[in-house]
């Protein structure tokens, strides 16, 4: 269940800018992989600040027709991988008594959209994760809030649609906003959740999905 894609052009133009940049491969839901990615951003650093669980995969299938290979796979992207590398990062922060963690979670949590049980369940999952490792952690200084993603152009789907970004777009138009989102609007929200800024935010669900869970009888096209 590994998808692949190049990532060494984005990875050269950030480490040619900033010797802060470490990139590292591995199975975000693996606990090994977990363990040498916060063992590693220590040794490199010093200390851990900020973690971000973003990865993500999905597939739209009728649950009647989803194996159960389908179910582990997505849940084990989606959920385990956030719970094994929070469970990593709150280790590591806890000692300086601060430190912030964001889970890039979703709308379809609150939705019974048709064919993505897996991943809505996964997303759901997520959202319970974010409020009780929040009210773990904050006695311990860490923050742990989540953004409430809607249609981001992003090529989540590109692995088994070829017009996926094409279908995200057409999918956001139904939002009140009436489009989806850039990368850059999700990530300036993860941005504020980790920072200074957001000192008072605990175990939140920030939505940013261009008002599509606040709107009453969403037509979907």
């Amino acid at each position: 269940h590994v998808i692949g894609e190049d990532i060494n052009p984005a990875v050269k133009e950030l480490s040619s800018s900033s010797e802060r940049i470490l990139p590292f491969v591995g199975d975000v839901a693996s606990e090994d992989s977990a363990k040498r990615v916060v063992a590693l951003a220590l040794e490199r650093f010093g200390k851990l600040d900020i973690l971000v669980n973003n990865a993500a995969t999905i597939k739209y299938t009728h649950v009647l027709d989803l194996t159960l290979e389908e179910w582990d796979s997505i849940l084990s992207v989606n959920l385990t991988g956030a719970f094994l590398h929070s469970r990593e990062a709150v280790r590591a922060m806890t000692p300086k008594k601060s430190g912030a963690i964001v889970n890039i979670g979703s709308y379809a949590c609150f939705f019974g959209f048709p064919q993505i049980g897996a991943y809505a369940a996964s997303k759901g999952g997520l959202a319970q994760l974010t409020r009780v490792l929040a009210v773990e952690s904050i006695p311990h200084g860490i923050r742990v809030n989540a953004v409430g993603a809607g249609d981001v152009v992003t090529n989540l789907l590109n692995h088994f649609m070829p017009n996926g970004r094409d279908f995200l777009a057409q999918h956001g138009k139904n939002a009140p906003i009436g489009r989806a989102a850039q990368p850059e609007e999700i990530a300036e929200v993860a941005a504020f959740l980790a920072s200074d800024k957001a000192s008072f935010i605990v175990g939140s669900i920030v939505m940013a999905d261009g008002g599509f869970s606040v709107q009453v009888g969403p037509t979907l096209t």
